[in-house]
């Protein structure tokens, strides 16, 4: 698959999170050595009413469990906003090789300034944004709007 299908799939979990009135991030966690998807989830903190129920942690807490492994090395993951410094450092603790992004953030991004990429104990994966950013951005765009006329 190509980077802009698998970031098609990451959409439509940004846009089932949404229906759940959570911010519309998605994420899903793929195999490098066979391209399968691992696990897949989108932004849970409203229905679980927990903070830190980001879509990437929610993969990585995911996948660790139903893989019973430490780290998920040989992964990539694709989500379709650029990851805060929490998800930054979930990413690197789980030694997640490759990230891939749609939209950047550029108040709470912790890749395109270089907050994550700073520190020098963690795990650097290799990092690509901009992956279908129009239409990524969009759906983030489109969300806070609604909120904004209410």
């Amino acid at each position: 698959m190509l980077n802009d299908e698998w970031m098609k799939l990451a959409l439509l979990e940004a846009r089932k999170a949404e229906i759940n009135n959570e911010v519309p991030v998605g994420a899903i966690l793929i195999n490098l050595q066979d391209s399968k998807i691992i696990e897949k989830s989108g932004n849970n903190m409203m229905s679980k009413s927990n903070p830190l129920a980001h879509a990437e942690i929610e993969i990585i807490t995911k996948s660790l469990k139903n893989l019973k492994r430490k780290y998920l090395e040989n992964t990539a993951i694709y989500v379709t906003l650029e990851p805060c410094m929490m998800c930054a450092a979930a990413i690197s603790e789980a030694r997640i090789k490759k990230v891939f992004f749609g939209a950047y953030d550029k108040k709470k991004g912790a890749y395109h300034n270089n907050d994550i990429t700073n520190i020098k104990s963690y795990f650097k994966p290799e990092i690509y944004g901009g992956i279908m950013e129009k239409e990524c951005s969009k759906i983030i765009r489109n969300f806070f709007k609604k909120i904004r006329l209410k």
